[in-house]
């Protein structure tokens, strides 16, 4: 029993140093709050800790028998280890992948834009006409204002493929951002009372009231914007005079 605990020990505390390096890397590079929630990776997450942590060191405990040759308990530990390998590059390559470039304003939301959601020909047309806001591969997350184009006709052009859902939309096109303190003002008028904030229901506008109010803040005020990332949503708080975020409330 001790050669099979011991074993499992090594091998627990192996996985568990190489996941947390490869996930506090992600964390602390790109999904923090609120990239974790709007990206929805828990699930990924999830899947990569329960094979990496959970099955592979207790499968370990099991199959380790001093009895067996060394040859035998070599494949099959190498079998394990093959198991936790793929499910390590599947969720790394999932993380990397969907990790966060962007938290736009646009019109008259926030949003977050992943890595996955700008494709390569749109991120050679940035890197050449807006560099300073292109997406390259050590980008961490930057918040940014994406306001349509100035030229009339390709700003029709975006709205349109938009509403007909055949295309990308501004916020999918770095070439056009611009620094997120330029779009300030537009922001402001913006900002509404959460009682007038579409997408939320009669229970979260009350629920979200309370919790505005215990930040010091007047729910009444114009003081709030809904934050849209995939099919999740946060309502961001701001400080209508300064304009800094003063928290992300989940409805």
């Amino acid at each position: 029993m001790r050669f099979r605990l011991t074993a499992f020990g090594l091998h627990l505390c192996t996985s568990a140093c190489v996941l947390t390096l490869i996930l506090g890397g992600m964390f602390f590079g790109w999904y923090r709050w609120p990239g974790w929630y709007l990206s929805g990776v828990i699930h990924v997450v999830g899947i990569v800790v329960l094979v990496d942590v959970v099955i592979g060191p207790t499968l370990t405990l099991i199959i380790a028998n001093p009895a067996k040759s060394r040859s035998e308990l070599t494949r099959d530990l190498a079998i394990i280890v093959s198991v936790q390998l793929a499910a390590l590059v599947y969720g790394a390559t999932a993380l990397w992948e969907g990790r966060p470039l962007y938290y736009t304003f646009s019109a008259d939301r926030l949003e977050f834009v992943r890595a996955s959601d700008i494709d390569p020909a749109e991120t050679a047309l940035a890197q050449e006409k807006n560099p300073a806001r292109a997406p390259y591969w050590y980008s961490l997350p930057r918040w940014v204002w994406a306001p349509l184009p100035d030229d009339p006709n390709e700003a029709v052009k975006i709205v349109q493929s938009t509403t007909l859902g055949v295309g990308k939309d501004v916020i999918d096109m770095p070439r056009y951002f611009k620094p997120w303190d330029q779009g300030l003002p537009k922001l402001r008028e913006q900002l509404l009372p959460v009682d007038q904030i579409k997408y939320l229901s009669a229970a979260e506008k009350q629920s979200l009231r309370q919790r505005i109010a215990a930040l010091g803040v007047t729910p009444a005020d114009h003081n709030a914007l809904i934050m849209w990332g995939g099919s999740r949503r946060l309502v961001a708080v701001v400080n209508a005079k300064t304009l800094q975020i003063r928290a992300f409330l989940i409805p």
